[in-house]
This record gives structure tokens, sequence and C-alpha cells, in this order.
């Protein structure tokens, strides 16, 4: 049988790599290879397949045996419906100023999820009980916006990590207070490779009640899952989802890919591998005259300092963000796919601009 015929054109250069975000690379061969696995014939629609049923049981394996995955579209759908599904109307989230949720998703918490978040400064993108308690009050004041759940992202905003015991320590004050704890895992498999632990060990075996469990960044095409870890934790999270447009009619699609990175060990192949370049382009950064590394770094993201001229002369040949222009911080981040001479050719062009 002859192959399909196509009339789509490659529009872009693969061999082109660049450090602006994990989510631009593409997905993993492996990926690739299950989406057309999954292909073919007819299944259930909206998540009675046979793939996301299967889903569950990997899910399961990796999150203990009261765990049920919720496959959605993306990470902030991901994060809106898990945070709705432990609040009330009334309800507000205890989050880190650098948050995602507060930063990244274009108020979508706030004005999809009618959800007020309440930050708080971090030095490092980190929570401690005793930060959470700066928000963690009034809540039989009716004028605030009732705390209800305190926001954890692992790995953090800022590249850093939570240990296992930071989480435990969260999660017992938190409950203690009558909370609930979410925990954004869009980048849960670099933490889980850098820590060199199984994810249960800093999710359900630290107290946390619910997740949002990356994919995309880690080789996934599209597609999260919200895993709810403490099924008392939670209200209708099928409705919730539906209800707020992450509802995949061919689900298929999205359990299938989860089911490739989390059945075996792609998950931590591709975040140990991201992880890694993360670590060699630090290596290589601080050995440039005048650039400065702000944070540690733990997972698949750097973050530097350098003068903003030669960060924008650095963006004509290789593709990156300011963090804080004004500062001249920037974030480079690594991928599954950054090859050793991506970030050896990068540092070389770095230590040319400084120069100049």
């Amino acid at each position: 049988m002859n192959p399909p015929r196509t009339d789509a054109r490659r529009h872009h250069d693969p061999s082109t790599r660049g450090f602006a975000s994990d989510n631009y690379a593409g997905a993993h061969p492996e990926i690739m290879a299950a989406l057309a696995l999954a292909n073919g014939g007819h299944q259930v629609a909206y998540g009675e397949d046979d793939y996301t049923d299967h889903l569950q049981q990997i899910i399961r394996s990796h999150f203990g045996p009261s765990a049920e995955a919720f496959p959605v579209f993306n990470g902030t759908g991901a994060n809106v419906v898990a945070l709705q599904a432990v609040t009330d109307r009334w309800g507000a989230v205890i989050c880190a100023e650098s948050a995602h949720i507060n930063v990244d998703e274009g108020g979508a918490p706030e004005r999809m999820g009618g959800l007020k978040l309440l930050t708080v400064p971090t030095p490092d993108g980190k929570l401690t009980p005793e930060l959470i308690d700066r928000q963690a009050y009034g809540w039989d004041d009716e004028h605030r916006a009732m705390p209800q759940v305190v926001s954890i992202t692992q790995s953090t905003e800022l590249g850093t990590l939570y240990t296992p015991d930071e989480i435990r320590a969260i999660c017992d004050h938190a409950h203690e207070r009558g909370m609930k704890v979410h925990l954004d895992g869009s980048r849960i498999a670099n933490a889980a490779a850098s820590l060199d632990v199984p994810m249960r060990t800093f999710t359900n075996a630290a107290g946390v009640d619910l997740l949002s469990l990356g994919g995309t960044k880690n080789g996934a095409l599209f597609g999260e899952a919200v895993v709810v870890l403490d099924p008392d934790a939670v209200r209708h999270m099928k409705h919730l989802r539906k209800l707020s447009m992450q509802l995949a009619s061919k689900m298929r699609f999205v359990s299938v890919q989860l089911e490739a990175l989390l059945a075996k060990d792609l998950w931590l192949r591709n975040a140990r591998h991201a992880n890694a370049m993360a670590q060699r382009l630090a290596e290589g950064v601080r050995a440039v005259d005048g650039v400065e590394i702000l944070y540690p770094v733990q997972a698949n993201g750097v973050f530097a300092r350098l003068p903003n001229d030669v960060s924008e002369r650095l963006m004509k040949r290789f593709r990156f963000y300011f963090w804080d222009e004004a500062l001249g911080d920037v974030r480079w981040m690594c991928a599954f796919d950054t090859g050793e001479e991506d970030v050896d050719g990068f540092v070389a062009a770095l230590e040319e601009e400084m120069a100049r």
C-alpha cells in the first residue's frame, strides 16, 4: 500500500536550535510513533477509549493506587481545572509571586477560573510555611477571599527545586489550616530526574492533593493531565474539565502520548538529558567574564544577568527571552533535543558578543 500523499511542505530548518523555551522543541520520535500506533479505526470519544483507560494503570504505578488522571489540552487548562476543583466561589489560592499561574497565564485562573490569587514574594521561587502564613489568614472575614489552596511549582519558574521534605512541610502546614495543596508539574520530570527520586516521593507521599502533570515540555506534541491524588479533596473534575473547554473529543491522542512518556523511562531519559545540557551550559557560561548566573541550576533552565546590548545581539543568533529586561536578566532553557554542540556553539557566541 502506498503511503498517504501530502501537500505539506517543511517551512523551517530542523537543525535550528534555540534556548528560549523547551516548548520550542518538536515531539520526540517515540511520541510520534505512539500517535501513529493509536491512529486508525474507531475508538470511543471523550475519554472512554482504550488508551485513556490504560493510562490510569500507568498513572497509578507512579502516583499510587488512588490516583486518577484527567487528560487535558495544555498546562494552563490543567492548572485552572485543578484549582477550580479544590476551591469554592469565594476561595483563594496562595502562590509564589513568580508562579506561572500568576505571571504567565494571562489571568486565566482569575478570569476563567473565578479564583483570587494571593501572592507572596520569594527569593528563589519557593514557598515555605512561614511565607505561606503571610497570606494564610482571614478565613472568617467576609471582606477577604478565603485561602483554600496552596499552589507550588516543581521545578519552580526560577529553575529551583523543592526537596521532598520541604514539600511535606508545606503540605502538613497547609492541611493543618484546612487548605489543600496543588503542585504545578509542567516540569515535574526534570525535578524527579534532578532529585533522583520517583515522582511519588514529592507528590502523594509528601501529601500533595492534586497536580498538573506536564507532557509538552518533555517531548509530547500536546497534552497534559490533572492527576487527582486524594479523591476526597476534589469535586466534580469531569464536569469542570468540560466546563473549562479542556475535554478532548479524540482523547486517545493525548493519552497515548502520556503513556509513551510514562510507561517506561522516556520521561526520565528526556528530562535527564535536558538537565544535563543545562548543567553544561551553566559550566560554560560561568567561565565567561561579565556574566552572572542568578539561581542554582537544578533543572533544565539557566538564569543569568549580562549587558542588554550583548543579549540583543546574541538573540539575533539564538532565540531566548529577557526575564527582567530592566535588570538585564535572561532565561536560557534546554530541551530533550538540545545537543552538546548546540550548547557549545551558544557559549562560543556569548563569548564573542561579550568581547565586542
